[in-house]
């Protein structure tokens, strides 16, 4: 069985920094400490960071959707992932209407085995709640699935009040949880309407269709259901300040609710959409990009530790496909990809304009989505027994983000030339090396990882 040391870096845990080496030995973390003694192959990591492997807990990987397919699947999808430190993500088993949530996760299974990059795990979407469903969820449960989802928006995915509420009481008994993509779909469905009757159909009337009290009142009609159930959920790509706010009153009240935000909206605004169709529409996401007041907000609830994940929604679509929508921005494929500059971005414009520690950085990043998805510390963790997914991050250095030099099938990335400090020297992936120094060494060695109840407090 292969060794390895990393000696001289430092280590990041939510608690804090401290100087050790690592041993790995085979798959797992054997040793952390100072002055291990081993005939094991040592790498120099003097003066660089160790994080624990970074988790995606929302891509959308060959997603059909919007009479399409996204541009990236689990091959491409999985070395973005790979290049930008993320050695395991959660993609959504998605149930289409009339299918079991076996048939699904089994075409996830498919989709994903043998393809995969980095390690995967898989939440299920449920669009159809049926009887036969219901019985169903326990076989999900020992297949290693403990997180649901729900839509209050999109015809092919909606639930109702009453459905989702009976999915929150039924998890309980499995100790699983539900996350919500909370947008008030009535609302919207006709605003989006009334905007293409008068013919305003260019990408600037995506996000005044989609305003962010829809947001909100779907917040917080989602943590009223949650509080009949008593039952602890998970809001996503939440992106409004009302929305976060709704958030803090439900707390207030005692609902248990883990809320999730992405980069694109602590680091772009809705002025995007301004821009002409090819451009605008690489934007074109929901929720949408909102206000700069809304990052602040944002910003200062990660600061407060009053989020808990970071997570990207990679959902990714060339700016061909994107062209669905020239005559009628309702038709643009929705979303961006985003799982390869996360890492970046968070340490350029996080870390480094103190807007949250290092150690907020390796839990956003790492630890709590290990935690809220029941991974940890098999994942998100430098610990003896966890799996050696290790980030050897360089703290000093810049560079410059570009689609050539990114891994996603889309062609384009949202964040074209941003400047970035700090860079992703290595990757292990269960002890072995599967990026340095800008190379993909390994690929295709992705493991399906089973899942257990949620631990995050």
């Amino acid at each position: 069985m292969s060794k390895i040391l990393l000696k001289g870096g430092t280590v990041v845990s939510s608690k804090g920094m401290k100087k050790a080496d690592v041993l790995i030995s085979g798959e797992k973390i054997v040793a952390v400490g100072k002055h291990i003694h081993t005939d094991a192959s040592t790498v120099n990591v003097s003066g660089k960071l160790l994080f624990p492997g970074f988790i995606d807990a929302h891509t959308h990987f060959d997603l059909e959707v919007s009479d399409t397919v996204t541009a990236d699947d689990f091959s491409s999808g999985t070395k973005s992932a790979i290049a930008g430190g993320v050695t395991t993500v959660v993609d959504f088993a998605t149930q289409n209407k009339g299918e079991k949530l076996s048939d699904a996760l089994n075409n996830w299974h498919v989709k994903a085995f043998a393809n995969s990059s980095c390690d995967y795990a898989f939440h299920m979407a449920i669009s159809d709640w049926r009887e036969d469903v219901r019985a169903e969820l326990e076989g999900m449960f020992e297949q290693g699935v403990t997180s649901f989802k729900v839509y209050m928006i999109y015809d092919a995915m909606e639930l109702n009040d009453r459905e989702i509420y009976e999915l929150m009481v039924e998890l309980k008994k499995y100790g699983g949880i539900v996350g919500c993509h909370c947008e008030n779909s009535g609302i919207i469905g006709k605003l989006r309407e009334e905007s293409v009757a008068r013919g305003d159909v260019s990408p600037e009337n995506h996000p005044k269709t989609r305003p962010d009290y829809a947001e909100a009142e779907a917040v917080r009609r989602f943590l009223t259901i949650a509080q009949a159930a008593q039952a602890p959920v998970i809001i996503v790509h939440l992106s409004t300040t009302e929305g976060y706010l709704e958030v803090m009153r439900a707390r207030q009240r005692g609902v248990k609710v883990f809320a999730e935000t992405c980069p694109q909206y602590l680091l772009l605004d809705d002025s995007v959409y301004d821009k002409p169709f090819d451009e605008a529409s690489k934007y074109i996401c929901s929720p949408p990009l909102r206000k700069a007041e809304d990052q602040k907000v944002l910003w200062t609830a990660l600061k407060s530790n009053n989020l808990n994940t970071i997570a990207t929604d990679h959902c990714s679509f060339t700016v061909e496909q994107k062209r669905a929508g020239k005559d009628d921005f309702t038709r643009i494929p929705n979303g961006m990809p985003g799982v390869e500059t996360r890492a970046i971005l968070m340490y350029t414009y996080g870390v480094r304009k103190k807007r949250i520690s290092i150690q907020q950085m390796c839990a956003y990043l790492s630890e709590n989505p290990a935690k809220l998805y029941g991974m940890y510390p098999k994942k998100g963790a430098i610990k003896v027994g966890s799996d050696a997914d290790i980030v050897i991050f360089e703290p000093r250095g810049n560079s410059t983000i570009t689609a050539a030099s990114c891994h996603s099938a889309c062609g384009y990335n949202p964040f074209e030339g941003v400047r970035t400090e700090g860079s992703i020297n290595r990757v292990y992936l269960r002890g072995n090396l599967v990026y340095s120094n800008g190379e993909i060494v390994l690929e295709n060695h992705g493991k399906y990882v089973s899942r257990k109840k949620p631990v995050l407090q």
